[in-house]
């Protein structure tokens, strides 16, 4: 089955709850049509590099998806139609990356730098 990976970017006003209901609703929607979700991450609240709809920033998360093309397609027109939904991507991968993606790890070395800095 091809693989994918789903990225959207929420509203900044919606709570962390809200956009966990989010990607349990695109996790849901996936194995509904017979697809499966391997990873689901949420990276939290970004600045964007513009506004987008009014927005200055959003919560990103990101799915693992293994799925045929038909079930992204339905996914994808989910997300479309979602008002919450800022801005989505999907792209075909050849693998999908084990453990954190580089993101999450970005995140991990910039808290480890940040508590290194408050105890000296």
């Amino acid at each position: 089955m091809p693989l994918y990976e789903h990225v959207f970017l929420a509203r900044q006003d919606l709570s962390q709850s809200q956009v966990d209901t989010l990607a349990a609703t695109a996790t849901e929607i996936v194995e509904s049509n017979g697809g499966k979700v391997t990873k689901t991450e949420t990276w939290g609240l970004k600045g964007l590099a513009y506004k987008i709809k009014r927005n200055r920033k959003a919560h990103f998360v990101l799915l693992n998806v293994e799925a045929p093309a038909g079930v992204v397609a339905e996914l994808e027109r989910q997300t479309q139609i979602n008002e919450d939904v800022l801005r989505y991507m999907t792209v075909r991968v050849d693998e999908h990356e084990g453990g954190p993606s580089v993101q999450m790890r970005k995140n991990d070395r910039e808290r480890t730098r940040r508590r290194d800095r408050e105890e000296a």
